[in-house]
């Protein structure tokens, strides 16, 4: 979809850039697979901020996705390509043979009364679903399980996708966007194809308000705060801290690593790319 931009009657139209919605379903969701969803505001049960920075926001219901793509060898038609506001991209209500309707990620090609499938009959197409040893190398994929029965999980957002590079006796190689190369059970699941909404990353907000509608609160620079709020405060007129960056509790913000060890780093064959 086209990048949509406004004339510059206002400060905030004339640097807003945002993705032109026009071809996506003009009604409401499904309502059987929608659900009230509770903003907590940044607050956990004793009231208390432990998510800085959040809070207010648009109220709006939350749509169940299927990640599992659980009904096997049975064909489903593209009834309606939706906007969700809980992710980055877009979502596909799908009607099985047996008139069961369920969410999917929406892979980007996908069209309305296209027809998709789950399972070992699959054919190698967008939106269909089969095990990465059923799927050739080079393919790009997405909503990948890392846990064989355990639903999607690398690849969701938008414009991202996994490459299948080859496999290893019963693990398949894949390489992640951020330049990681992993090892999964290559019994696992995955999609064809590259999630929707490739334009997601040229959006620019044009102003302030429209974070807000998102639950995001404002951000003090620490530079601002007095010594007792923050490392960085305090000192006579305008200063840069005067030190490396930290956070507010002393945490270097110069790529200290906090990445805990897990029982799945033995399946990483390269790490991320570091940052620059």
């Amino acid at each position: 979809m086209a990048l949509k931009t406004y004339k510059p009657y206002t400060k905030s139209t004339r640097a807003t850039v945002l993705v032109n919605k026009s071809q996506l379903w003009k009604g409401g969701s499904y309502k059987p697979l929608t659900k009230g969803q509770k903003s907590s505001g940044g607050r956990n049960n004793y009231g208390r901020i432990t998510s800085r920075h959040m809070g207010g926001g648009s109220k709006h219901k939350f749509r169940i996705i299927d990640f599992f793509r659980s009904k096997k060898d049975m064909i489903a038609t593209v009834e309606r390509i939706e906007y969700d506001p809980n992710r980055t991209a877009y979502i596909a209500l799908i009607n099985y043979e047996d008139n069961q309707k369920n969410y999917i990620i929406c892979p980007n090609g996908l069209k309305v009364g296209d027809k998709i499938q789950s399972g070992e009959k699959s054919e190698i197409k967008v939106g269909n679903c089969l095990k990465l040893k059923d799927i050739p190398p080079g393919t790009s994929v997405h909503n990948v399980e890392l846990i064989p029965g355990n639903g999607g999980k690398l690849a969701r957002s938008a414009g991202a996708s996994v490459v299948l590079s080859g496999f290893d006796d019963e693990y398949a190689i894949i390489k992640l966007s951020s330049g990681e190369t992993r090892k999964i059970r290559s019994d696992c699941l995955a999609t064809i194809g590259v999630v929707s909404n490739l334009d997601q990353k040229n959006i620019k907000i044009g102003k302030a308000g429209r974070n807000r509608w998102r639950g995001k609160r404002p951000q003090s620079r620490g530079v601002a705060m007095n010594p007792v709020d923050h490392p960085h405060g305090g000192g006579e007129g305008k200063t840069s801290g005067g030190r490396s960056p930290v956070s507010p509790w002393g945490q270097s913000a110069k790529g200290l690593k906090t990445r805990k060890p897990k029982r799945s780093d033995k399946f990483i064959i390269t790490r991320r790319k570091k940052r620059r």
